[in-house]
């Protein structure tokens, strides 16, 4: 069964393209399940049926998982089955008509301009070449909306500071070309001009952005730098994705089209753009109840009074 397993993770990474995090996730969530077939005394996956996988999730469910958990565990093992059809290693399906939990989808967290004035200023407090870096990636965080892992995988010869833009790699290895200007490309100038050649010496490294090693920065020492700053200014659960957040909410809130939001985000559904719509109504509605003399009931009383 691990043979298959194995083939299958080759499969997403070669022939469909899923980044090194997104087959990570598959292999969790499989070897899982594996290990619930083994304790079962189950050693082939035509084997399984749909009972069987009713049973994991119901162990899943008793095991306290977050329902978005069991949706990509479910999720998953319906790919891993889907593959094993189609590789001839199984005749029937038995995830075909099992369904996946419903979950809530909450809306992303966004702080607001002021809050992202301030977070991105507070590099400046440090005169050394890890100022000018952290300056520097905050500014093209929020500037391009990237994912921290986009951010922590370019090169500098990613950047093109004449045309004013980034090329940066997503998911599905898919190439993106993300305009940069104002303060986001005079951080970065001062970082690559003053800061980059300080924390790093050797020619061969071809990280931008770099840890006080002089290696490329993970994100895991992305973080560790975030959470220091957010700190600073009392926003203990500002995360590295609320800068994209804020990116798509602010975006919104000035004008720009969806699809054009969508193209910056690196989105293949549009559908997954459409929820900072949501964040977006629901600011107009707060400024519309807040702002309009008939949007309360008493307010509307205290009208018809005057009149």
């Amino acid at each position: 069964m691990q043979q298959q397993l194995e083939q299958f993770l080759d499969y997403l990474t070669v022939e469909r393209g899923l980044s090194t995090n997104t087959t990570a996730a598959y292999r969790t969530d499989l070897e899982q399940f594996v290990q619930f077939t083994n304790e079962r005394n189950q050693r082939t996956w035509s084997e399984i049926t749909r009972d069987d996988l009713v049973s994991f999730l119901i162990f899943l469910k008793e095991k306290r998982y977050a329902t978005s958990t069991v949706a990509r565990r479910t999720a998953a093992i319906k790919s891993f089955f889907d593959y094993l059809v189609a590789e001839n290693v199984v005749v029937v399906n038995p995830t075909e008509h099992l369904d996946s939990p419903k979950v809530d989808r909450f809306l992303p967290k966004a702080i607001t301009v002021t809050q992202v004035d301030e977070l991105l200023e507070l590099p400046l407090t440090s005169n050394g070449p890890e100022g000018l870096r952290d300056k520097a990636m905050l500014e093209l965080l929020y500037a391009t909306g990237m994912r921290v892992s986009e951010l922590v995988a370019l090169n500098v010869t990613d950047v093109d500071m004449v045309a004013q833009h980034v090329r940066c790699i997503g998911k599905g290895n898919k190439e993106r070309m993300l305009p940069i200007a104002g303060t986001a490309t005079t951080a970065l100038e001062e970082y690559l001009d003053m800061g980059r050649g300080q924390i790093g010496r050797s020619p061969e490294e071809k990280a931008l952005f770099l840890n006080h090693r002089g290696k490329r920065l993970t994100r895991q020492g992305f973080w560790l730098i975030l959470k220091g700053y957010a700190e600073q200014l009392g926003l203990h659960d500002l995360t590295p994705h609320t800068l994209r957040h804020s990116f798509a909410t602010h975006m919104l809130n000035n004008g720009a089209d969806l699809r054009s939001v969508q193209e910056l985000l690196g989105h293949a559904s549009i559908s997954t753009t459409q929820i900072y719509t949501q964040v977006s109504t629901d600011r107009l509605h707060k400024v519309y109840d807040k702002a309009h003399p008939r949007a309360k009931a008493e307010d509307a009383a205290e009208v018809g009074v005057a009149a």
